[in-house]
């Protein structure tokens, strides 16, 4: 017989490219205090830090590798450990995300003709209201914090993983082996759990790869509006916002977490395309 080609994840370009960006991004957040010199909040004469350009040295005698922002923090340090505030909640917001949807999804697939159509609708109806729309209501509702911003995400994000398990499931479940193994004696539970399920979800962790960039995305737009994370807690939203009016004199303390923000969407985007394919 002819032997199948398949398709490894080690030898595709996009995924080594993507692995290799979140890779160090991770690395740097977990290492925080190790690849820093100074705290992220530490603040010491505001007067003769602020605004000191990236590369320089303040009176201290404080190297800055990204410099400083308005009061005198290091936008390096706050960088990185900000970094473990945006990945975390990005990928916390995405896991209940896949939860609610791989629950509710598996729910349809195998219900009865009252139960399908109403998850259905549910889940239709959550697809037709803008997220920002519901991302901004709902942390309007309650006051901010990171904890808010994890299940506002994972509430607002489940419908697009509810519908692809549905219509995954459904194929997998219309399948011969199904048959095959409901005829040796399985039940429709066991059927749905060890079969279909794991057979269809090759294209669900394709989105989930793709929406935990998405929800970094998320995070730092509500931080940004001030519905996130709240300072003087640093996240890449909250860096953002604060170099929002300095971006003529010190571009760099916004531009420095805008940048980390884009390699993380690309490296996750990347990453997906690669499952996707694989």
């Amino acid at each position: 017989m002819p032997r199948v080609s398949r398709f490894d994840l080690r030898h595709d370009l996009r995924s080594r490219i993507g692995i290799l960006l979140l890779g160090i991004i991770i690395l740097l957040a977990l290492f925080a205090p190790l690849v820093t010199t100074i705290g992220p909040d530490v603040q010491r004469d505001v007067v003769e830090t602020r605004f000191l350009a990236p590369l320089s040295s303040d009176v201290h005698q404080v190297f800055h590798p990204l410099g400083t922002d308005r009061l005198g923090r290091d936008v390096w340090a706050r960088l990185v450990h900000g970094a473990r505030v945006s990945l975390l909640v990005g990928v916390l917001g995405m896991a209940v995300s896949l939860v609610i949807g791989i629950a509710i999804g598996a729910a349809a697939a195998t219900g009865s003709k009252v139960a399908t159509p109403l998850l259905l609708g549910v889940t239709d109806f959550g697809l037709g209201i803008p997220r920002v729309v519901l991302l901004l209501l709902l942390a309007s509702l309650w006051p901010p914090s990171a904890t808010l911003v994890v299940v506002v995400l994972g509430l607002t994000g489940w419908m697009p993983v509810a519908r692809l398990v549905y219509a995954e499931t459904r194929a997998q479940l219309a399948r011969p082996f199904v048959e095959a193994v409901a005829a040796l004696g399985a039940g429709k539970l066991r059927i749905l759990v060890r079969h279909a399920l794991p057979n269809g979800m090759a294209p669900v962790l394709a989105l989930a790869t793709l929406g935990v960039g998405n929800a970094i995305t998320l995070e730092a737009g509500l931080s940004f509006l001030g519905l996130g994370v709240q300072p003087p807690a640093a996240s890449w939203g909250t860096m953002i916002a604060s170099g929002r009016d300095t971006v003529v004199n010190a571009p760099w303390v916004g531009l420095a977490p805008g940048i980390a923000l884009v390699l993380v969407v690309i490296g996750c985007t990347l990453i997906a395309d690669a499952v996707r394919d694989a």
